[in-house]
């Protein structure tokens, strides 16, 4: 897993999030500001700048465009080399990765033993979206891999509360602190600190309920500090000042008025909530549509989940639910991942797997308890799927953002049915560029790019074919898959009256005009 995601992190260009959390890193380093992408929480970027400080990148002082410009002009227009800053910054996050495998590991293992926590380990680390994400500048496996580690410490406080109770809050915290789109958890995992804490105290139910409910505010009042202490490391005073914050009004408004953050956060999420009304427009199955599908992520699951893993997913769920002694696990593996997948089913943006990264990694510990079921066949049946699971990850080496199942024809096939993040994201700029030094050298080259990225820091010399008329487009014709998926007009005749001759990573496509 570590050389599939460092492979990754050496050879991609960046994706379309990453300038911007890496800009903001380098703000928070250089000028202890919180002014850039407030809809996120500092901890993730955070952890980004770890990385981002040893590459200690010069940042523009006169600098003052918005946060999508200031990555792009990091990157590209201060001087910087852009392929060392970016695996910088990926690199914090491919440890944090790692590290969250441990933990899959020992969850598991406590549930079955140390053959169970080898299946879970190794359908987390052979897990393409996983890799992907993991080996990027983003905040969705650190917040994923802090509500699964926070999980993990509840399960264990019902043997030791004091120990494991404040961890969990710590995690959760983390979690909160990172993405918020975590908050939809918060009560789960209240419940799941009470609950233990009330079935182990003794004497009368009064004193059982105080004792249940100073479980759970032991692991509230934590996460609420950590999320305090992850925007006071960035600015002890807390300097805010919020520019065009949406109005939220009704029971979100109260809602978020309630929250006890610091009120950056509460403007990040109504900055969320803003984003959440907007008419984004989705792509699945070669349909384009406006608005969301509740389907839309199942559908993506089913499509980018190898299919030994959904077999163990749903055999471990199983087992967990019908198994006696795993039964008091089952609240712990499937309410949370429940909660969080439909909060994010219910949200307006279809954009990808990365949205449910959870799923692989809480299911990921319920497989390996497949292996508590007494049949003979099922540990021989566990390893055939566990292999299958192996060789499809290694066949879609290095290009694992892009990648289907067998069932939907390989990672070749994912742009014909889902778009964005879960196919194109930017990622293959670099390497469009070395093939058309290798192949198209001294042709007129046509771009249509949807990414972060800089064509011509990487010496694509191209010119754009929706500013001519079609007749005029004559040569090589490079487009994003993404672009191509949700393609309307000019572009769509372009591509109807080409001939695909050439494929980079299963996200750009060349045509021939």
């Amino acid at each position: 897993m570590a050389v599939a995601m460092v492979t990754a992190a050496v050879r991609q260009t960046p994706t379309i999030d990453e300038p911007v959390y890496v800009g903001t890193a380098a703000v928070y380093l250089e000028e202890r500001s919180l002014r850039y992408n407030p809809e996120h929480p500092p901890l993730g970027k955070l952890v980004v700048a770890a990385g981002v400080a040893v590459a200690d990148p010069h940042l523009d002082p006169e600098f003052h465009g918005d946060q999508s410009e200031l990555g792009r002009h990091l990157l590209y227009g201060s001087g910087n080399d852009p392929w060392r800053l970016m695996l910088w910054a990926r690199l914090p996050v491919i440890a944090l990765t790692l590290l969250f495998g441990l933990v899959v590991f020992a969850f598991a293992r406590e549930l079955t033993g140390d053959a169970g926590a080898s299946v879970a380990l190794a359908l987390y680390c052979l897990s393409p979206d996983v890799i992907a994400h993991g080996s990027l500048a983003t905040l969705d496996v650190p917040a994923a891999g802090s509500v699964l580690t926070s999980v993990w410490l509840l399960w264990r406080a019902r043997l030791r509360p004091r120990l494991h109770l404040p961890l969990a809050g710590a995690a959760l915290g983390a979690a909160l602190a990172t993405k918020m789109s975590t908050l939809p958890v918060i009560p789960v995992l209240l419940a799941l600190a009470a609950v233990p804490v009330w079935r182990a105290s003794g004497g009368a139910a009064g004193r059982r309920l105080l004792r249940a409910l100073a479980g759970a505010s032991v692991v509230g009042l934590v996460a609420v500090a950590v999320v305090w202490a992850a925007y006071l490391v960035v600015d002890p005073r807390l300097r805010w000042d919020p520019q065009q914050v949406p109005v939220v009004h009704g029971l979100r408004g109260l809602a978020v008025e309630s929250l006890p953050f610091p009120e950056p956060y509460r403007d990040g999420v109504r900055v969320q909530f803003a984003l959440e009304n907007r008419p984004w427009e989705g792509f699945l199955f070669g349909r384009v549509y406006t608005g969301s599908l509740w389907y839309y992520l199942p559908a993506a699951l089913l499509v980018k989940t190898p299919l030994g893993a959904l077999a163990l997913w749903t055999a471990g769920t199983a087992a967990v639910v019908a198994v006696r002694r795993l039964r008091p696990a089952a609240p712990y593996l499937t309410a949370a991942p429940a909660v969080l997948l439909a909060a994010a089913m219910y949200g307006s943006r279809d954009f990808g797997t990365r949205y449910a990264l959870f799923l692989p990694m809480f299911l990921a510990v319920a497989a390996g308890c497949v292996l508590v079921l007494r049949w003979r066949w099922v540990p021989v049946v566990t390893a055939v799927l566990v292999a299958f699971v192996a060789a499809g990850s290694l066949r879609t080496y290095p290009h694992y953002l892009p990648y289907s199942n067998e069932a939907f024809g390989g990672p070749a096939k994912t742009r014909l049915r889902l778009h964005d993040s879960n196919v194109d994201w930017g990622q293959d700029l670099g390497r469009l560029a070395d093939r058309l030094r290798e192949r198209y050298r001294g042709e007129r080259i046509w771009l249509v790019y949807k990414g972060s990225g800089v064509p011509s820091y990487y010496g694509i010399r191209a010119a754009d074919p929706l500013r001519v008329p079609p007749g005029r487009v004559r040569g090589v014709l490079a487009v994003s898959d993404s672009a191509a998926a949700k393609a309307t007009g000019r572009l769509a005749e372009l591509i109807d009256s080409s001939r695909p001759v050439d494929d980079v990573g299963h996200s750009i496509t060349l045509y021939r005009r």
